[in-house]
């Protein structure tokens, strides 16, 4: 079955996100390819959504963070686009001060997260902003620094008001916050649509760094249970689980029960909630620097430990 793809586009208010969005539109629709968006606004008015064509399946998120209060909405909206249209890729652009990975953890529900191919996370810097980033509150500044440590792809804009010293001085420190990125120089979001896909080889473009890495920097794994788990030895791999696995949520069935639980693990908690509904035995793994043929062995292997 072919995924649809997914774009995360992070950044401030201002940085050049919507500016970037309706110029991938334009790329999309060019090469024939159906398109839907989700956009996040903090108000209750959406001020960004006329830049969306009307044949674009659009979909908003008002009042809330995606990152926050409104994540089971993000999930029920992608749930809809993607039984409603034939997609072949979705944009996200959510809100200035959205966290970039609790953005990446709500699009990958269960229910459809062997559906999507999360292509990358874009974050956004405005050039002159990141020069005069010392006068922002200590918290915008830290924010803006993990927008940038969990990008794929950081797209440093408005580069024409800065000159090619302070160009370089600011693609060495951004690199020193996330060497494993991709980062690019723009003016007016103007960057090619295949640049900001991962997990294929791109030819070299003007003003690209070196820095290129043909994978995902934070991963997602979904496997699929054909049986039920042994409680105990589940919890004894979650123990020795690597810390490099921040996020499990999915649906488990257990030898000592016959229903269903959602199952979800962050931050060293895990958590059980038994369903009154079957749902598809799916779990979602989110990591840094994932072995997915690793998870998949060590999964394959449990529900063999669990049968004997």
């Amino acid at each position: 079955m072919k995924k649809v793809e997914v774009f995360i586009l992070s950044g401030f208010l201002g940085s050049g996100k919507t500016t970037l969005l309706t110029n991938l539109l334009t790329q999309e629709k060019e090469q024939g390819r159906k398109v839907a968006v989700v956009m996040n606004e903090l108000g209750s008015v959406s001020v960004d959504s006329d830049a969306i064509g009307e044949d674009t399946p659009l979909k908003e998120l008002l009042n809330g963070c995606v990152c926050c209060t409104i994540q089971g909405q993000l999930e029920v909206h992608l749930q809809g686009l993607l039984q409603e249209n034939e997609l072949d890729s979705i944009y996200i652009e959510t809100t200035g001060v959205a966290h970039p990975i609790e953005v990446l953890d709500a699009c990958l529900s269960p229910l459809f997260a062997d559906q999507l191919a999360v292509q990358s996370i874009i974050t956004m810097v405005d050039a002159k902003r990141w020069q005069e980033r010392d006068s922002m509150s200590i918290q915008l500044h830290k924010l803006l620094q993990e927008q940038i440590r969990h990008a794929d792809v950081v797209l440093i804009n408005k580069v024409d008001q800065l000159s090619e010293a302070e160009q370089a001085k600011t693609v060495m420190e951004i690199q020193s916050i996330n060497p494993k990125g991709r980062c690019l120089l723009t003016q007016y979001s103007s960057v090619n649509l295949d640049a900001l896909r991962l997990d294929r080889p791109i030819k070299k473009v003007a003003r690209e760094s070196t820095h290129v890495e043909n994978d995902l920097h934070v991963k997602s794994y979904v496997h699929q249970f054909s049986v039920p788990l042994d409680l105990d030895i589940f919890e004894d791999w979650l123990k020795g689980m690597p810390d490099t696995i921040y996020r499990i949520k999915g649906y488990l069935k257990f030898t000592h029960s016959k229903h269903v639980y959602l199952f979800q693990y962050s931050y060293g908690m895990p958590i059980y909630m038994k369903e009154l509904m079957d749902y598809p035995l799916n779990v979602v793994f989110i990591g840094e620097g994932l072995s997915r043929e690793w998870l998949k062995d060590e999964m394959n292997r449990l529900e063999v430990l669990s049968t004997l």
